[in-house]
C-alpha cells in the first residue's frame, strides 16, 4: 500500500495528475517528495493551498505521520467572482 496524494484545481494541472501514490512519512516528507516531482510551479501552488489529511487540518503540521492507506489532498485557493 501508499499514501494517496489527491491533486485538485491548479495543483492537478500543474503535476499533470489528479493523483498519485508515496511511500509513508511525515506530511512535510511527502509534499517535499511531491515539489520534487512535479517542479517549481506545483511547488508555488503548494505554497498558498491548503493540505488535508484524510479530510481534515493535519494534527501536527507537517510534522504529521501519514500511513498506509492515508489520503492528503492539495486544494489550491479558489478564485473567480
Amino acid at each position: 500500500m501508499a499514501v494517496r496524494l489527491l491533486l485538485f484545481a491548479s495543483a492537478r494541472e500543474a503535476a499533470g495528475r489528479a493523483t498519485d501514490d508515496f511511500p509513508p512519512s511525515t506530511l512535510g516528507e511527502l509534499l517535499d517528495g511531491a515539489r520534487a516531482r512535479y517542479g517549481a510551479p506545483f511547488g508555488e501552488i503548494l505554497d498558498c493551498a491548503r493540505v488535508w489529511l484524510n479530510g481534515d487540518e493535519p494534527s501536527m503540521g507537517n510534522e504529521t505521520f501519514v500511513n498506509d492507506g492515508d489520503e492528503v489532498a492539495v486544494i489550491p485557493p479558489v478564485s473567480g467572482g
